[in-house]
């Protein structure tokens, strides 16, 4: 029997408020959503199709595939269910593993000695087969086991990612307070942009929310940034399907003619870094990077567009009062230059938001960090309301 052909469940994890927008991804991969929860999806499959999901995700963070569902009261019952388990003919002899959980469970106050009783019922299992003790280490850089331990439900699972998927690979350079990868390409599923009118994103920082865009209309995958994932670390490892869905990660990128995409920031050392990012993602070509405050941003006219800014919203950088002009001279802006643009002010603080000025079509809710945020969206008329209902009755 092959884990690599074998099916079993898989648990796709992400982070809070993004679960729908990662269901949306894994259906249109071809797979079927099963189940879903606050912080991910769960389906069927291989681990072959593991692999197609961690290649082509944006807003995962982990690809889980289920070896064993157990009961556990303690962590002497996990150890006992884990060393009876065949890891022989899971993990290379030679090669070395690691250790994650998502424990709740009373009888302990610290999920890494949970950690630590999987690493020795793993090895003790070893030994007692083969005479000797794989490698181990907190570095997810080998084969990963992952252990969910709530009360008295236990589940061990193989993690074919290692390192989160929801960090991208190409951003070597963040800036002050980045907004994670996998939750700028969330965000972006939120808005109606259609992938081929303009893009329009002042106060760009780092340019993660520019750079996913061009990625997302594109078509290109983070699986074109990352080579190293804990599936390739397990026994019966071939390379061949790998392969074969990372040449397909370049055939499926797609030219869209007369695509802009606009990114601004007032700060020269932000653009620059900006730049660089975008280089490393393989869109710079894509992006067009001005440095400017963010009402001197063009507003390409006579297109439907997205303009979509993330400021600073008082939790870690700035002052409030320079924030509540910010804000209000951002609803002005919106109401002034963006006619027939659907605008989107990312914010973790919504009494910031009302110097906005606009009433928000849709508060879309997320996650940055332990931060409750909305993705406000402002349906941006060219003209008056007034005017445009005597235009339609016309």
């Amino acid at each position: 029997m092959s884990l690599y052909t074998t099916k079993a469940a898989i648990t796709i994890t992400c982070h809070k408020r993004i679960m729908p927008y990662l269901a949306q991804e894994v259906t249109a991969l071809g797979f079927e959503v099963e189940e879903s929860f606050v912080t991910g999806v769960r389906l069927h499959g291989t681990i072959n199709d593991c692999i197609k999901l961690n290649l082509n995700l944006r807003c995962a963070s982990q690809v889980l595939y289920s070896l064993k569902q157990f009961k556990a009261a303690d962590a002497d019952a996990v150890y006992r269910n884990i060393l009876k388990y065949e890891w022989e003919n899971i993990l290379p002899a030679n090669g070395y593993f690691s250790i994650t959980s998502n424990v709740s469970n009373d009888t302990i106050n610290n999920s890494m000695f949970a950690n630590l009783r999987v690493k020795d019922a793993i090895s003790d299992r070893f030994r007692e087969q083969r005479g000797i003790r794989p490698s181990t280490g907190s570095e997810l850089t080998g084969a990963v086991i992952h252990l969910y331990w709530k009360h008295d439900d236990a589940e061990i699972f193989i993690d074919t990612s290692g390192d989160s998927l929801a960090r991208h690979g190409y951003r070597k350079i963040p800036g002050l307070a980045p907004m994670l990868e996998s939750l700028a390409a969330a965000t972006i599923y939120a808005t109606c942009w259609d992938r081929v009118s303009p893009f329009v994103n002042p106060m760009c920082g780092s340019g993660t929310l520019a750079i996913e865009a061009a990625m997302i209309a594109t078509n290109r995958r983070p699986g074109l940034f990352r080579t190293n994932y804990a599936f390739m670390h397990l026994q019966g490892y071939n390379a061949t399907v790998y392969e074969q869905e990372d040449a397909l990660l370049e055939q499926q990128i797609i030219d869209v003619p007369g695509l802009r995409i606009i990114a601004t920031d007032y700060s020269e050392k932000a653009i620059e870094n900006a730049k660089k990012n975008a280089v490393a993602a393989g869109v710079a070509k894509l992006i067009e990077f001005k440095v400017c405050d963010f009402a001197e941003t063009e507003i390409p006219q006579n297109v439907p567009g997205i303009f979509y800014v993330n400021p600073e919203y008082g939790e870690r950088l700035g002052d409030i009062t320079e924030l509540e002009k910010t804000y209000s001279r951002i609803g002005d802006f919106m109401k002034q230059k963006c006619g027939g643009y659907f605008g989107y002010v990312f914010t973790g603080n919504l009494d910031l938001a009302k110097k906005i000025g606009l009433k928000a079509k849709r508060r879309i809710e997320f996650y940055t960090s332990t931060i409750d945020c909305r993705l406000l969206e402002y349906e941006l008329y060219a003209g008056s309301r007034t005017m445009i209902k005597k235009q339609k009755e016309a």
